[in-house]
């Protein structure tokens, strides 16, 4: 079993989990939350997007597809950049794809601009604010570390809780084209001055010690660095495969049910809000139990929620039902940023997580796209539900045996 953070670091405990850090936290927290919006304003302009190009339901989910692939290929960049030049380089450039990114949405004449704005522009902007930032934040932290990088993620679900209810009211009034101007100022605006106070870079992130102790982790493992790296990969696109079906599609699946897009707005921004006390508490039980036995465990509970999808579809039961999903498959994205923190090196950090992040989307991306094109074969979502129930046994498959092949090998705590 992994060993909770208690004992004091190669750094030692005057420059982790100090005042400094929780201001840092708090701060990233709001930047995810804002730039968060790009990963969620897409899925509620979906039905609106598809009316006014007169496209399929498969072509319209092709901005969101694009802007997983941005997302994916952004945070490897983002979190290279972070890694070598500090948070605020990636935070900077980031702000400003995003902004240009809403605004080339807003001005767009074809399904086909509005999909490269997302995937050049706004998905490669947001990555900055959610995998960069967990790694950033993981360097700051040491006793209380599980729960930081928790609520670091969080912050995406917090956007996914405040962002769709406002971009679903601003399209109905003023037109998706106008609200994808009006988000774009308002980051512009409000990112900015955010990413200024994060400038300050923390001093013992490269320490020697460190890199010995991640030296001795990886020797002690009983697989290499880069088949543990190439198993991440594949179990986040599982997951994710499986995450993005009601995520994606809860809009407009509670269209096609006849309870229109605003409820399905509402259930969507219900299940990103469970979400966040989903992360939190798995921060908690990560500090605990280890990154392997709480992705294992989200990744259980998420496959039994899909399920419920399959056996349900009353307005009150999907409420109740998409509130379950949030509650159960909140902690599993932040869980690989845990894994990486125990068994890689903190310089890694940044670039390794974004590679498994880059998985993640990926699956999120061909997951968008995938239960599209079910739907429009098979004229229905059941069969998407399932195909997203498969997705998820792989991923529970690679952690339990991730947790077979080191159960009796107990990490070191990880380091600063």
């Amino acid at each position: 079993m992994t060993p909770p953070n208690t004992a004091a670091g190669p750094a030692g405990p005057q420059t982790t989990d100090t005042p400094a850090a929780w201001l840092r936290l708090g701060i990233a927290v709001a930047l995810s939350t804002i730039g968060g919006v790009g990963m969620w304003s897409v899925v509620v302009a979906l039905p609106a997007i598809q009316a006014d190009f007169g496209v399929a339901r498969a072509d319209a989910a092709l901005p969101f597809t694009f802007a997983m692939f941005g997302f994916a290929g952004g945070g490897v960049l983002m979190g290279r950049l972070a890694d070598r030049f500090g948070i605020a380089v990636p935070l900077a450039l980031g702000t400003l794809a995003l902004v240009l990114g809403y605004l080339g949405v807003g001005y767009s004449s074809s399904l086909w601009q509005v999909a490269a704005a997302h995937g050049l522009l706004i998905g490669v902007g947001c990555s900055a604010t959610f995998g960069p930032l967990m790694a950033d934040i993981s360097h700051w932290f040491w006793r209380r570390r599980g729960i930081a990088v928790a609520l670091a993620a969080s912050g995406n679900y917090i956007a996914g809780t405040i962002w769709p209810p406002v971009v679903q009211h601003f399209i109905a009034s003023s037109g998706w084209r106008a609200t994808h101007i009006g988000i774009g100022a308002f980051l512009l605006v409000t990112m900015l001055p955010l990413v200024f106070l994060l400038r300050r870079r923390i001093e013992h992130q490269h320490h020697e010690a460190a890199h010995a102790a991640a030296a001795r982790r990886q020797a002690e493992a009983p697989f290499s660095p880069l088949t543990l790296q190439v198993l991440l990969c594949i179990a986040g696109v599982a997951c994710c495969v499986a995450m993005s079906m009601p995520q994606v599609h809860l809009v407009a699946y509670c269209g096609d049910l006849g309870y229109g897009a605003a409820r399905g707005a509402e259930m969507l921004s219900l299940m990103l809000g469970c979400g966040i006390v989903s992360r939190i508490a798995s921060g908690f039980i990560a500090d605990r139990i280890g990154g392997v036995r709480t992705l294992l465990l989200g990744s259980l509970l998420q496959g039994a929620a899909l399920l419920l999808y399959l056996l349900f579809d009353g307005l009150y039961s999907l409420y109740v039902i998409s509130a379950l999903f949030g509650l159960f498959q909140g902690g599993i994205v932040p869980s690989y940023a845990i894994i990486i923190r125990e068994y890689f090196a903190p310089s890694e950090a940044g670039t390794r997580l974004g590679l498994v992040l880059m998985a993640t989307l990926l699956g999120m991306a061909l997951g968008g796209w995938m239960s599209g094109k079910i739907f429009d074969v098979a004229g229905s979502y059941q069969a998407a539900f399932l195909n997203g129930v498969g997705w998820n046994l792989l991923n529970v498959a690679i952690m339990s045996w991730l947790l077979l092949r080191t159960r009796n090998r107990p990490l070191l705590a990880a380091s600063a």
